[in-house]
């Protein structure tokens, strides 16, 4: 019989306002920039440096706390969580946001344009979109590289949803920064109610000047000038349940940030081995440039196929070293692969068989799941929702061929 088989074509680089907004919105900053303390939550003091006479001596100063403010950030402390509305622009398409976050910043919700959505989910303090090839094709800004996301937690690219859930949208964040910052006048009004502008260098936030003084909208720094309406959760607990599953899933999600050149994939120890088979594949990081970020990972997602079905699947991943190559391997092993060589042995005459692969950067490496799940069970559990039984995930499969024949 033949010797092991070799790799067929080359594979292709990796990644295949609401009613009432009040005219004259300021521009806002895209960078962040620590705000001076003028409103203070309940208890706090805010410290103001001052020069006095010719000494030049640093002084504090207090300020008293704003009743409003303080009522308003005890009020979005006691929340279980916030309810988001509203729409993003990406890549000169408006998106349709739907999200709930709970007050630690734990997020669950989606966007949709058309026929097209995308499920989300902010776990750890990142956001991940997980969507169908069209909506990656059409919404996603990525037309020659959807299939590399398409069915795939990934990591949200800033052009496709550049708010930072955790510290922007959690009310305990929210109050944080109320405590950080001016308000305006209360000239505003949101679908009729009159409203204080509280400004921060990345988002504005808009509170009833009525008592309770609650959050009614935010607008974020960003393409499209995001803003959404704003409701309040009686119960995190469905959120945290849609959660849990969600990040569970994370293992292995991709980061579009990462873009690597495959080299030639081979195959190893394959030709009349029934216990398995091999691909190794070379590749070297080419985004973004200069020093390798720190822990960034490659992931390697193999198929092989013969007689129009898949035999087997596997993946692995490895951290991309200083010198930003790095060597992936992956064995499919099973019942399919199994008795597929066992009949090939058997039966005289040529047996061909394909693997196809990619080589994508790799956002969240399977080891780290647990920590990420155990975040949301300790909300869960501070909101009497217990824990949740563990339900397995699964990673959708591509191709780009390599061949070979026992």
């Amino acid at each position: 019989m033949p010797g092991p088989g070799t790799a067929g074509p080359g594979m292709p680089g990796p990644g295949t306002a609401g009613p009432g907004e009040p005219p004259g919105k300021r521009p806002l900053p895209k960078i962040a920039i620590a705000a001076g303390a003028v409103v203070v939550l309940a208890g706090a003091v805010a410290g103001a440096v001052v020069l006095t006479g010719g000494e030049e001596k640093r002084r504090p100063k207090t300020v008293a706390p704003s009743g409003w403010a303080v009522a308003a950030g005890k009020r979005l402390l006691a929340d279980p969580g916030l309810a988001y509305s509203g729409t993003v622009t990406a890549h000169g398409r408006s998106l349709r946001l739907r999200l709930r976050v709970s007050r630690e910043g734990v997020a669950s919700g989606s966007l949709t344009a058309g026929p097209a959505t995308a499920l989300l989910v902010t776990a750890g303090g990142a956001t991940y979109v997980k969507a169908g090839q069209a909506f990656w094709r059409d919404q996603g800004g990525e037309p020659t590289r959807a299939g590399d996301y398409a069915g795939r937690w990934t990591k949200a690219p800033a052009a496709l949803f550049g708010v930072d859930v955790r510290d922007l949208l959690s009310p305990k964040a929210i109050a944080r920064l109320l405590a950080k910052a001016p308000a305006g006048p209360a000239a505003e009004n949101v679908g009729g109610t009159p409203a204080y502008r509280v400004k921060t260098p990345r988002a504005d936030y808009l509170f009833a000047t009525a008592a309770p003084h609650r959050l009614l909208r935010v607008q974020t720094a960003g393409p499209g000038d995001p803003r959404f309406d704003v409701t309040e959760l009686t119960d995190a607990g469905p959120l945290l349940a849609e959660a849990r599953p969600r990040a569970r899933a994370l293992g292995g999600a991709v980061d579009p940030a990462l873009r690597f050149a495959p080299g030639k994939p081979t195959f190893v120890n394959c030709n009349e081995n029934v216990n398995g088979c091999t691909v190794s594949v070379p590749a070297t990081l080419t985004a973004p440039t200069g020093r390798v970020p720190s822990g960034a990972r490659a992931g390697l997602w193999v198929t092989i196929t013969a007689d129009g079905r898949a035999l087997g699947r596997c993946r692995t991943s490895g951290e991309v070293p200083e010198g930003r190559s790095v060597t992936l391997r992956c064995t499919v092993v099973g019942p399919g692969w199994r008795a597929w060589m066992q009949r090939a042995m058997d039966e005289p005459g040529r047996h061909a068989y394909q693997a196809s692969a990619r080589v994508l950067g790799e956002a969240v490496a399977p080891g780290e799941v647990a920590r990420l799940v155990a975040a949301v069970d300790r909300e869960r559990t501070a909101a009497g929702g217990g824990t949740a039984r563990p339900t397995p995930s699964a990673s959708v499969p591509t191709s780009v061929p390599t061949s070979g024949r026992p």
